[in-house]
């Protein structure tokens, strides 16, 4: 436990005396890796599907506020929605419209969360944003999350019904608008997970912010167990196909992840646990204080020693 503290210790030394080129590049790093997955996912337009163009617009995001990564990701999946029919565009930029208009009015400052949502479920483990932001942020980011999952699964139905959406046959306009928004707006798979995904992070939430000792371990654990418990009763009620083993090892993997966070980001002794009272003219306090584990890093330094003698006389 010793060498997993001094870790922590170094890693936060070096992340504030280098903050000012460690931000920037964690944000090219991100944007990069979000742009790139996307296009090999639905690279309908060869032109946008570049890497090059991957790594321009990382460049660009490393030295712009987050939001304007998602704003980029935005207009990049609208080109490939162009690519494939006006149909598509239309309905994939009025979805991104008004999903961006909520967004931004409600939770503008969780742009990470919108980002890194479909990345993780590209990744196939999108269950750890709950168990982590039900930790480290609150409710609000239910908004970002939801908002993350629509593009998922937009980008989902674009991948897997090319040849539909792309078709030229002699259909009315307005029969094909209502066919792709009746399919990706009343999406089962999608609908039930974003309510998993928001109650599952509220669950956690709520029993972090408890008093009880050991609560964020409490948390993420209930947190896991709901996640699947959600998956499973959602899946009978509205009758999809839920794939157990994948959503089992997928929490499984999330709660690693958010034990990670949760050792980074609180890694407290609850053996050292304190009590203590006061009062004021209108309240009496009470207060319980539980310290946080830390460790003294040493600053080594090595001085070197010259063994000749400086006077050049000899010994007696």
């Amino acid at each position: 436990m010793t060498a997993l503290l001094e870790m922590k210790q170094h890693l936060k030394i070096f992340y504030s005396r280098y903050d000012i080129y460690l931000i920037p590049g964690m944000k090219f790093l991100l944007a990069f890796l979000v742009f790139l997955v996307m296009n090999s996912q639905i690279g309908f337009m060869e032109k946008a599907a570049s890497p090059a163009v991957s790594l321009l617009l990382g460049l660009l995001c490393s030295f712009l506020p987050v939001n304007i990564m998602a704003v980029f990701g935005g207009l990049l999946l609208c080109a490939h929605a162009f690519a494939l029919s006006l149909e598509t565009f239309a309905v994939a930029a009025g979805i991104l419209f008004i999903m961006y208009a909520v967004y931004f009015r409600v939770a503008p400052e969780h742009g990470y969360v919108l980002v890194l949502t479909p990345l993780l479920f590209f990744l196939r483990i999108p269950y750890a944003l709950p168990l982590v932001l039900g930790l480290v942020g609150g409710p609000i980011c239910a908004v970002p999350v939801a908002c993350g999952t629509v593009c998922y699964y937009l980008m989902y139905y674009m991948k897997n019904n090319e040849k539909m959406l792309s078709s030229s046959e002699a259909e009315k306009v307005s029969e094909k608008l209502m066919y792709l928004v009746e399919n990706v707006l009343n999406n089962k798979d999608m609908l039930l997970t974003i309510l998993v995904l928001a109650v599952t992070l509220m669950v956690v939430y709520v029993i972090r912010r408890m008093s009880m000792d050991y609560s964020w371990y409490l948390a993420i654990c209930f947190g896991a167990v709901t996640n699947v418990v959600l998956y499973l009763i959602g899946g009978l009620v509205m009758r999809i196909s839920v794939s157990v083993g994948a959503v089992v090892l997928g929490t499984l993997a999330a709660l690693l992840i958010a034990l990670v966070v949760d050792f980074f980001v609180l890694s407290v002794d609850y053996s050292r646990t304190e009590y203590t009272q006061f009062e004021d003219d209108e309240y009496y306090y009470y207060v319980k204080a539980v310290p946080k584990m830390s460790i003294a890093v040493s600053d080594k330094k090595v001085k070197k020693i010259n063994s000749r003698n400086r006077t050049g006389r000899k010994r007696h």
